[in-house]
């Protein structure tokens, strides 16, 4: 018998004494749906006990939580690092003081710019955390062949990555025309993770019907892209998983929860998706949508189900997100359950935070990343930025508040001595994309409405997938500013006026990513937010709203470097007939 497993049931038969004791807990059992007072015993970082009050468990360490709320560990069923802008280290110590134990993780931001390399990166700077980091092998590299990459990743280029220890499947599939109409890459890449076992993720915006079912049917497991209860009820009812996202710039959580309260479906967890370092230092990471789901009706008991064990039972976790006897002792102590405020932490049974704080401070991470300027833009000029125009209709891109979908718009064209140009006065701006991989100088111009914006121009070389620069401006000046202000940082974000860069965010890693502390960050995200708002711009946080807009895979109109792109039938749309 493995000496350490007969040790443990020693201790759960109360032969032995347990490594930490916690007396008097009111445990959630997130498998029977119960809430009561009990007294955990933990050994080897596994919980091996739970008895009554006075059962008996003694322990080499005894706590008294005196009635405090004993909970699993938070886990978020799908995000991405690069979101947050920043290092994985740096994530841990914000997110894990809120409870969050496990995070799976989809490299594919890094993945588009550094190539198989980027995954490895995100492998590797998530080991030695009190923060289980898995990865989901990111499936589209390109997201579709509208984009353009660092380099694409083929079922070959992953096979040496599904052996990893902490890869648990597929990333989100998006190519949905290249599993409808059967492409043999894509095939190949979800065949190769079934036949190990492990899952394959979902990301099917408006599929319905026998689309649906045939995207069920090659093995893709689950989906957060669900906008509206009639979508999120079809997969329910198709045996596929809800993710319910609450981004910083996608928040679903609100138009779903009815589903859930109403079902009370099984396979649904939560998911953050894509959120920002201002959005996780003052609203939260999964924390925020369990207070939020409690806010609108949900039992407590339920509202943490949907953040543990249903995360942990989709990735086939089995010793992971409950406490009960051979279950990781990953714990959160509360002192408030119905607004989920934290106590303390427990990681494999180790006190890892208290009161809002790591107990021990992470070491920054030493990144190969440091001297690496992945942006190349090649040679560029201002009459890079004219686009010739005709009187006429032209395509235009919709912001729609608060999410990433964007609406077809059909406009007179604002015309200027035979050139389509910004029109503030219509909320119409300029946008680029501009290749930013092997500096080919190719550049996809359209406009875009929605932002607000009477002078200046944003621009990002955070821009999904592919993450070539995004620029929107009132003028071809102020934009050639932009892209040769972000080539001079590594990438980033930057605010130009009268060729004046009047803000700016180095995101030196990757062009993605600040090696700076967050409250170091969000300062300097919070100054481009102001000085873009006090030249009138619109959404909340201007620089996630910019980075979607190339996104070729969420409908309905978007732009990349190879131009605009009707995402509805996947083809290049041009400007004006």
């Amino acid at each position: 018998m493995d000496d350490m497993l007969g040790r443990r049931i020693r201790i759960a038969r109360g032969e032995l004494p347990a490594d930490v004791v916690l007396r008097n807990a009111n445990v959630v059992n997130v498998c029977s749906g119960e809430i009561y007072l009990a007294d955990v015993a933990l050994a080897d970082g596994y919980v091996v006990g739970v008895g009554q009050p006075g059962s008996g468990y003694q322990g080499n360490v005894v706590r008294d939580l005196e009635g405090r709320w004993l909970v699993p560990g938070l886990m978020d069923g799908h995000m991405h690092i690069e979101s947050t802008m920043l290092t994985l280290p740096e994530f841990a110590r914000i997110v894990v003081p809120r409870g969050v134990t496990t995070v799976m993780l989809d490299p594919h931001e890094y993945a588009n710019v550094l190539g198989i390399e980027g995954i490895r990166y995100v492998l590797t700077s998530g080991r030695d955390l009190p923060l289980s980091c898995y990865v989901l092998l990111s499936s589209c590299v390109p997201a579709s062949a509208f984009e353009s990459p660092y380099h694409p990743l083929s079922a070959q280029d992953l096979q040496p990555l599904v052996q990893e220890k902490n890869v648990l499947g597929l990333a989100e599939m998006m190519n949905m025309p290249g599993v409808l109409q059967c492409d043999e890459q894509v095939l190949e890449k979800i065949a190769m993770i079934c036949e190990k076992g492990l899952v394959v993720d979902g990301h099917a915006p408006g599929l319905r019907g026998r689309d649906l079912c045939a995207y069920a049917t090659a093995g893709v497991m689950s989906d957060h892209e669900c906008t509206t209860v009639e979508e999120a009820r079809e997969r329910i009812r198709l045996g596929m998983w809800l993710m319910i996202r609450e981004g910083s710039a996608a928040r679903n959580l609100d138009a779903l929860l009815p589903l859930v309260k109403e079902l009370h479906p099984p396979r649904v967890f939560f998911v953050t998706d894509d959120r920002d370092p201002l959005d996780l230092m003052t609203r939260g990471h999964i924390d925020s949508m369990v207070r939020r789901a409690i806010e609108l009706g949900l039992e407590p008991v339920e509202a943490i189900r949907l953040a543990t064990y249903n995360t942990a039972q989709y990735f086939r976790l089995y010793d992971r997100g409950a406490i009960a006897p051979g279950f990781i002792a990953d714990l959160v102590v509360l002192d408030n359950l119905q607004r989920f405020e934290v106590e303390s932490v427990y990681k494999a049974g180790e006190l890892v935070a208290q009161q809002g704080r790591l107990v021990q401070e992470l070491t920054p991470l030493d990144t190969p990343l440091d001297e690496v300027n992945t942006i190349r833009i090649g040679a560029l000029a201002e009459s890079s930025f004219q686009l010739p125009g005709k009187p006429g209709e032209v395509a235009v891109i919709g912001i729609e508040p608060d999410q990433i979908v964007t609406q077809h718009i059909k406009l007179d064209a604002p015309l200027r001595d035979g050139l389509i140009v910004a029109d503030p006065e219509r909320d119409l701006l300029k946008l680029a994309v501009i290749e930013r991989h092997h500096a080919t100088g190719r550049v996809g111009l359209g406009l875009v409405q929605g932002f607000g914006l009477k002078q200046g121009a944003l621009g990002s070389s955070v821009a999904h997938d592919a993450h070539n620069l995004v620029i929107a401006g009132t003028n071809d000046r102020d934009m050639f500013a932009a892209a040769k202000a972000l080539e001079a940082m590594g990438g980033g974000f930057v605010f130009v006026v009268d060729g004046e860069i009047r803000a700016a965010v180095p995101l030196p890693l990757g062009g993605l990513v600040s090696p700076l502390p967050a409250s170091k960050l969000v300062a300097q995200l919070r100054a481009l937010d102001e000085v873009a708002a006090a030249y009138g711009c619109v959404p909340e946080h201007p620089c996630m709203t910019l980075s979607f807009l190339s996104l070729s895979v969420i409908p309905s109109l978007k732009l990349t470097d190879q131009g605009l792109i009707d995402v509805e039938t996947f083809s290049v749309l041009p400007l004006q007939r």
